[in-house]
């Protein structure tokens, strides 16, 4: 049996390191147990590998954008495998500098290979060896989640994860989903040359997304090129002649859809499974997520939860303050430590980019509030007119009592960036008129926020260029 630990984590992605270098400041002696790859699905799987080839598709469309205004283009194709490389040298680096080389410096910290699963509250058995510890940190992650479709399994189908292991474009792709990772994958291989129809059960993609924003992203990546199909049911997956073909239900009807490729993103599943979680008296909800309180404590004393284990946003931002919310409640007990997910931004790396924080106006009625709010043509941003980039709204929402901001929810060029400013002013609990008072840089698109802040009492199409 390993010596007792201080804390024991189950898990090596950026969850588990952000809890594992708090720890350490605390002079806590923590283990990991890794199954995998160090790093997890951001460096490996997901973040880096999705958005190194999607920022790679964007060099991509800049350079039609630039042929429109006359800079011409040298149409000679896609080096796929050239490109998989380069994203595969930006993960080896970043796996090595950002955990590889700190867990070998950080003292105290050691790695255990192998699947941890709980005997008891306080034991682990890993491989041979159990394990003790004082405290426990859930951070396992999760994986691709597959719908149980006929068919499905019986030929080759991509997930989040295949997807970024192709050597070869796919000269047609079907996705079944029409979210996140959906829409990410599926602009990025359209704008390399896919022919690429999504499957969307809903009425519109991201239905987890303000209405406003979705359908702008919506409506780009139609005049992209992309077949965005929408209230549509999928009954089964066959293969012939070497295509995949869904056969589906729309308006009634059988339907059916071919491509070379089939993608499934329909969402993330907890990696909690076969880890004793019932012998170490975890709780979990019905698809599998750990069961958390604010302080990310689960129902067994002695063990916290955090990361896409619990569900909730399943962002690397907010999976890594999960981690160090409950390493501080851990070790400073009576800290009053919180994770607060309204205040947490985050984005979706579509073209025009998404950024979302803070409350929809559905969620702040539901929390008590008069609401009012403003949304703002990205095509009124004089920057966008510069760049070409004019697809997209801004949406600010405001407690109507006292102009109060309380949710930010965008779509357009540099979204990810602009969205931690709202970010900003939704923690900071700054009200409308503070915002359309701030000075800008002009032009740029964070002008963006202040324009609609100032569109709730007057005309921005009024103003002239710099006009306070």
């Amino acid at each position: 049996m390993a010596d007792k630990q201080d804390l024991v984590i189950l898990g090596s992605g950026s969850t588990a390191f952000a809890a594992a270098l708090r720890a350490q400041s605390h002079g806590a002696r923590v283990l990991m147990i890794e199954k995998s790859v160090l790093g997890g699905t951001c460096v490996n799987w997901g973040c880096i590998p999705s958005k190194t080839l999607i920022h790679a598709a964007q060099f991509y469309q800049d350079g039609r954008l630039g042929a429109r205004v006359g800079l011409g283009l040298r149409e000679e194709g896609v080096d796929f495998a050239r490109l998989t490389d380069h994203k595969e040298l930006v993960v080896g680096h970043l796996r090595q500098t950002r955990y590889l080389d700190v867990l070998k410096n950080v003292p105290g910290l050691t790695l255990l290979r192998g699947t941890g699963r709980f005997l008891d509250p306080r034991t682990l058995e890993v491989g041979d060896q159990q394990v003790r510890g004082e405290k426990f940190l859930i951070a396992t992650g999760g994986y691709p989640r597959i719908p149980a479709i006929p068919g499905l399994t019986d030929g080759g189908f991509l997930t989040s994860r295949t997807a970024l292991l192709l050597r070869e474009l796919p000269r047609s792709l079907v996705i079944i989903g029409g979210g996140v990772i959906a829409l990410e994958m599926g602009q990025m291989y359209r704008r390399l040359g896919t022919r690429v129809t999504v499957l969307e059960h809903g009425y519109r993609v991201l239905p987890t997304v303000d209405s406003d924003v979705a359908l702008a992203v919506q409506e780009a990546l139609r005049c992209e090129g992309m077949d965005i199909v929408l209230d549509v049911t999928v009954c089964g997956v066959t293969r012939r002649n070497g295509a995949t073909i869904v056969q589906c239900e729309q308006g009634g009807g059988p339907v059916e859809f071919v491509a070379e490729r089939l993608l499934v993103a329909v969402g993330t599943a907890p990696a909690t499974a076969d880890i004793g979680l019932d012998r170490a008296g975890v709780e979990i909800d019905p698809k599998g997520f750990v069961r958390v309180d604010e302080r990310l404590r689960t129902s067994a004393s002695g063990i916290w939860a955090a990361g896409d284990a619990i569900g909730g946003m399943m962002i690397a931002t907010a999976g890594a303050r999960e981690g160090i919310v409950a390493v501080d409640d851990m070790f400073t007990p009576g800290c009053g430590c919180t994770m607060d997910h309204l205040v947490t931004p985050m984005a979706i790396f579509t073209d025009p980019e998404v950024g979302l924080v803070g409350h929809t106006e559905t969620t702040a009625r539901e929390a008590g509030y008069e609401v009012v709010s403003n949304i703002l043509p990205v095509s009124a941003i004089p920057k966008a007119h510069v760049t070409g980039q004019t697809a997209g709204v801004i949406k600010l929402v405001a407690d109507a009592a006292t102009g109060r901001i309380l949710g930010a929810h965008l779509a357009c060029h540099r979204g990810a960036d602009i969205i931690n400013e709202a970010a900003l002013a939704v923690q900071f609990r700054l009200t409308v008129a503070n915002l359309a008072n701030s000075l800008h840089v002009y032009p740029t698109m964070g002008e963006g926020l202040r324009l609609c802040a100032q569109g709730f009492d007057r005309d921005v199409s009024m103003l002239s260029c710099c006009a306070e």
